[in-house]
């Protein structure tokens, strides 16, 4: 029986964890996740499963006086930084599943970057995470098209989730069926991108691609691609995007062009 620690967030991250816990030869001995939220689907599985929710302070503290035994962690989409306790004691790694190709794109703004930049083609990651962000050595990069025309970041991650729920149980499967290290490449070079970057990315300025911008922020309830007027953050919506929430079942007369 191997002790995995979960750490993550997002519906896709319950179905991971769910996953998880189908299996026996794991023991899921506690789950870092966004608990302090009101709405929390990773929350609800491990409570629904009887696995302890923990902070990261508390794994770090349980680890370091022997009270918590973790063979392997799995991050997916976990945003705290994993630090050296947690990393000391893992004899089988941490893994992260990260939502963009390494080592191009590390940190925050992938998918916005992928639109900005008019990537034909995007990725998923699984790397053993070491003392930085995203910087561990590689085991698997798995791409997939992009929309150049269409293309939000939104849609995006929607297309994003179950690739990396299908590389997480790739790996994962891997990872438990060897003692040893998964062979890997160097994650070296490459771009990291602060939270607080990316914040700044969103403010449309002169002679910028205003339509691309618009959909590679588009993100609710999240702020978009934004003006400021008389003093008032204002995200912007484009026409490609409004026809995308329209009503299929439904028309408007004065959307239409007229004669």
């Amino acid at each position: 029986m191997i002790n995995v620690l979960f750490m993550g967030r997002k519906p896709v991250a319950a179905k991971a964890l769910a996953w998880l816990l189908e299996r026996d030869d794991v023991s899921v001995v506690g789950v870092i996740t966004d608990s302090h939220l009101a709405v929390s689907p990773t929350s609800e599985v491990a409570r629904d499963a009887g696995v302890p929710i923990l902070s990261r302070e508390e794994v770090e503290a349980g680890v370091t006086d022997g009270s918590l035994s973790v063979d392997l962690g799995l991050s997916m989409l976990y945003w705290q930084k994993i630090r050296a306790p947690l990393l000391e004691h893992c004899g089988r790694g941490v893994v992260n599943f990260h939502p963009a190709p390494l080592p191009e794109y590390k940190g925050t703004a992938g998918y916005n970057l992928a639109i900005l930049e008019d990537l034909p083609r995007w990725a998923v990651s699984a790397h053993y995470v070491d003392e930085d962000i995203d910087t561990g050595e590689i085991i698997q990069v798995r791409e997939f098209p992009v929309d150049r025309q269409r293309e939000t970041a939104r849609t995006l991650e929607a297309k994003a989730q179950p690739l990396l729920l299908a590389q997480f149980q790739e790996i994962t499967e891997r990872l438990l069926a060897s003692e040893q290290r998964l062979a890997t490449t160097p994650n070296t070079g490459g771009r990291y991108v602060s939270r607080a970057r990316m914040e700044a990315m969103k403010e449309v300025k002169e002679g910028d691609d205003v339509e691309r911008k618009i959909r590679a922020f588009w993100f609710p309830p999240y702020d978009g691609a934004y003006k400021v007027i008389n003093g008032v953050k204002c995200t912007l919506v484009s026409r490609t995007i409004l026809e995308s929430l329209a009503d299929p079942s439904t028309s408007s007369l004065f959307t239409q062009p007229s004669d």
